[in-house]
């Protein structure tokens, strides 16, 4: 197991597009659900510990090595917005491109020909993580701070909040991201069907609205 992959992988700037998504939190704002840093937090809690926790388990199970096609067809059932479920095949096939560059290996490849259009990004997340020597821990937690950084990383450009706040509020969510980290972790050495698939509702209604209009910042 390598800590400077783990970096690497979690590292914000790896290419893997997610610097596009807000995961929710531009129709938050929009809503008036998002206003300062207070309500990023709650957000961003309530958030890692329905979906969050889902896709951090999701990742784990794929770093375990279970079968990619059934943890696949496991997220399709957990994400009931189709915007949500596209948006999540285009980060999974970005980030294929991404981890298949940095960590050549036959998982990758195999898993990028049985999905053409995109796996589900935690998926290839997990699948990637396994690539590069890391464990489930690792890819649920990366998974797991995904959930958070990329909605507080949004609201900064969205809402024009001081970066050190909302660096602050990652900070703030860090025990609850390692609590999560390691249910999911938990959860996933129980196969597929152990996986669990806590939602959010809120987040799938508002991304079906954030889909049809006709001007935003980001695509999901």
């Amino acid at each position: 197991m390598s800590r400077s992959a783990l970096l690497v992988l979690a590292d914000g700037r790896f290419p893997a597009g997610g610097h596009a998504h807000s995961g929710g939190a531009e129709a938050a704002v929009r809503a008036g659900r998002i206003k300062d840093a207070a309500d990023l937090e709650r957000f961003c809690r309530g958030r890692l510990h329905t979906t969050g926790l889902t896709a951090a388990a999701l990742a784990a199970a794929a770093a375990l090595g279970h079968d990619p096609a059934a943890l696949d067809a496991a997220a399709d059932a957990r994400t009931p917005s189709p915007a949500l479920r596209a948006a999540a095949r285009r980060l999974g096939r970005q980030l294929m491109r991404a981890a298949r560059t940095a960590w050549p290996a036959a998982e990758l490849d195999a898993l990028a020909r049985a999905f053409p259009r995109g796996a589900h990004q935690p998926v290839v997340l997990g699948t990637a993580a396994r690539a590069a020597g890391l464990g489930p821990e690792d890819a649920a937690h990366c998974a797991a701070y995904e959930t958070v950084s990329g909605p507080a990383t949004a609201a900064v450009r969205l809402l024009g909040l001081d970066p050190f706040q909302a660096t602050a509020v990652l900070a703030r969510l860090a025990p609850d991201t390692d609590d999560v980290a390691a249910r999911a972790t938990a959860a996933a050495r129980g196969g597929v069907d152990a996986l669990p698939a806590a939602s959010a509702p809120l987040l799938d209604i508002t991304a079906e609205q954030h889909a049809a209009w006709p001007v935003r910042l980001f695509a999901s």
